[in-house]
């Protein structure tokens, strides 16, 4: 079906929530209606029955799902991934990877060169987010040890700058600097995570371009680590500067075990609503069974477990990524601010879209934008799900027949 109304639907638009109905042709909005009153055209008409109609969420930073790794390398896993999140209403992406040996990354990179913007039966691949060989060890959280590269291994991942939307880095690791300005001169959007930076070094490495700071509150550096290696006087870290400075954008794991409530309402509060995004960070182990599973590539990632609820480390203590889809994020933020619900959609579609610079085709319900579209129930569960105006088959209960 390429041309179809949908009716009777609370539309989530970007400035307000309001009753109308849409109209998709060739996979593109084509006409937003307020008063209901649709032309007799041919067209078929689906009756949203009063639901929610939001834009389809965008995930920049997510590592799998539904059993698959992006790491695994392989066109099945990222199908396979990106159908898993589409089943939560993600239907665009930023397939991120993990720091890994450079085989496993460039095999990966292949990979996604073939799939980006392709038809995945899910979610849509926009793009990469690199992930790994600039971290700071120390922060590397569930990741394998990073890598350093070569200089040489650096200009082969250039080779690849079309399909890396963003490059996340540790301001403080030796090569940060020499690797940011190639990433901004071949055009990647550059963003600082897995770090024990000083607020010092962080705004050194705006100047550089770096201009979003990965999950929020998680693997960070803050005024207390940094007083472990120097008392007095105290000084800020990754987290004060990203609170700080206005240049930069930042995100947080919704999945309700990452944070608490009144951490939520802290980002919204400092950062929302305009410089704060929703990702899953999510793994493999979403929408699966507790149990053993690997995070990165499936024959040398890291073994992790998942205890239902989100990804721990063996011990039983550490995190090790989410497993919750980006629903949840949404409930999650809007139970803990208390925002109008549209605000809090745009953190799962408008915002991170405008981060990665993709919000001239997605992120909005708007005429002319792709028609990449999540009908919710009254609990906010997606329903039924759309990626370019085609259906993702066995979301939910269908609402016509």
């Amino acid at each position: 079906m390429t041309d179809f109304w949908i009716t009777n639907a609370a539309l989530i638009l970007p400035q307000e929530e309001c009753k109308g109905a849409l109209r998709i042709s060739h996979g593109l909005i084509q006409e937003i209606r307020r008063d209901q009153q649709i032309p007799m055209d041919g067209s078929k008409v689906l009756n949203a029955n009063g639901c929610r109609l939001s834009p389809g969420f965008v995930d920049l930073h997510v590592h799998g799902g539904g059993g698959a790794d992006f790491m695994d390398g392989t066109s099945e896993a990222f199908q396979q991934a990106c159908l898993a999140h589409s089943r939560h209403g993600t239907t665009s992406l930023l397939a991120t990877t993990t720091a890994a040996d450079p085989e496993h990354l460039f095999r990966m990179l292949l990979v996604a060169k073939d799939l980006v913007h392709k038809n995945t039966g899910g979610a849509r691949v926009m793009g990469v987010h690199l992930y790994g060989p600039h971290f700071h060890g120390p922060a590397k959280g569930c990741h394998p040890e990073p890598k350093r590269f070569s200089p040489e291994q650096i200009q082969k991942l250039m080779a690849f700058a079309p399909i890396l939307t963003a490059a996340t880095l540790a301001p403080e690791h030796p090569d940060a600097e020499s690797f940011a300005r190639q990433c901004v001169a071949h055009g990647i959007r550059l963003h600082m995570g897995h770090s024990h930076c000083t607020f010092d070094q962080a705004e050194t490495a705006v100047g550089w371009g770096v201009r979003h700071v990965d999950h929020l509150f998680c693997a960070m550096s803050d005024r207390a680590r940094l007083r472990l290696e120097q008392t007095w006087p105290m000084r800020g870290g990754l987290l004060e500067a990203t609170l700080c400075l206005d240049a930069l954008s930042t995100e947080v794991i919704g999945d309700g075990c990452h944070l608490s409530p009144e951490l939520l309402r802290l980002a919204w509060r400092v950062k929302g609503p305009h410089r704060l995004a929703l990702v899953t960070d999510a793994m493999r182990a979403m929408d699966l069974p507790p149990g053993e599973y690997v995070f990165g590539p499936k024959e040398a990632g890291v073994k992790v477990f998942s205890n239902g609820r989100v990804g721990l480390m063996q011990d039983g203590k550490a995190l090790a990524s989410a497993i919750q889809g980006m629903d949840q994020g949404v409930r999650q933020l809007l139970a803990a601010t208390g925002e109008p619900i549209w605000r809090i959609i745009q953190t799962a579609s408008l915002i991170p879209a405008r981060i990665a610079g993709l919000d001239k085709n997605i992120g909005s319900l708007e005429v002319g934008k792709r028609a990449d579209m999540v009908l919710l129930n009254e609990d906010l569960y997606p329903i039924r799900v759309w990626v370019g105006g085609v259906e993702i088959p066995a979301i939910g209960p269908k609402l016509i027949p």
